[in-house]
């Protein structure tokens, strides 16, 4: 879904940026993509950095759009990409690059697009929104044009609901509608802003969903793992492990709020402590 830094940025990300498809089953090299802003991409792609680092294997991680790194997958120059979203928001990325593309696993089974609110809003639906375009500046607060909350919102939701000459949904960061949405609430002031679930934000702000009755924002998706053709076969090890990997809620939220709160930019710093506190579930990873 649902996303931060556009283009080339790597989180420790030098020179090399070839994936390990040349090296075979024998290659302990891995490459994985993020999207920053996504608290659960961010935290599973780091929660497994350090998993992956523990049994030996130079992982890189490349902070990339979501665009590019899909076809940076589909090209072999990424390895892994944790935190798809399918069928749904993701669709036209998969239509476009599926068939160089595998689905290694489902880690998260029931991932809803969303539009929330303040709590204190007297928005309790989708259709509330209609002839109150004036309230709200005309905009729904969005993230990333390239992601598929974006295109699902925008293109699905205002339609069915009438909305589209009313209001846009406005286009930046995932970061900065975070920063809106933390500038509105504390000024209890009200605020319309996409969102996804699981997301930290739940538990930090005073938010809720909008009711969706006529379902615009699609069924739920997984949250899957996908790795570029012919992972699964070279690194076979890796594979096995990524198709067991499961989170729930407790476990998802705490890493989330440990990462973007408080060892906010140092997320190695908040897997270590997580890990410290679920070292079973973390040995089962690879068990």
């Amino acid at each position: 879904a649902v996303a931060l830094t556009v283009g080339l940025t790597a989180a420790g990300c030098g020179g090399d940026s070839g994936g390990s498809g040349s090296g075979g089953s024998e290659d302990k090299k891995l490459t994985i993509g993020m999207v920053a802003g996504w608290a659960e991409g961010e935290a599973a792609t780091y929660l497994w950095e350090k998993v992956l680092e523990d049994k030996g294997y130079d992982v890189e991680i490349k902070t990339l759009d979501t665009g590019p790194l899909y076809a940076g997958m589909a090209q072999g120059d990424v390895d892994l990409f944790l935190d798809a979203w399918l069928p749904g928001t993701h669709e036209d990325y998969w239509k476009q690059y599926g068939d160089k593309l595998e689905q290694v696993g489902t880690w998260y089974d029931s991932a809803p697009l969303t539009i929330a609110v303040p709590n204190y809003s007297p928005l309790k639906s989708l259709e509330d929104l209609k002839g109150k375009g004036g309230d709200y500046d005309g905009k729904i607060v969005g993230i990333e044009k390239s992601s598929g909350l974006f295109r699902v919102s925008s293109e699905e939701m205002l339609p069915a609901y009438g909305l589209q000459d009313e209001y846009e949904v406005t286009t930046s960061s995932t970061a900065a509608m975070l920063a809106e949405l933390k500038k509105a609430t504390d000024a209890k002031e009200d605020i319309v802003v996409t969102l996804w679930r699981p997301h930290w934000a739940y538990a930090k702000f005073p938010i809720r969903d909008l009711e969706d009755p006529k379902g615009a924002m699609g069924k739920p998706d997984g949250i899957v793992t996908v790795a570029r053709e012919g992972f699964s076969e070279e690194q076979a090890e890796v594979a096995g492990w990524l198709k067991k990997f499961r989170m729930n809620d407790q476990q998802l939220g705490t890493l989330e709020d440990l990462m973007e709160n408080k060892h906010k930019g140092k997320p190695e710093q908040a897997v270590a402590e997580w890990v410290q506190s679920n070292q079973p579930y973390v040995t089962g990873l690879t068990g």
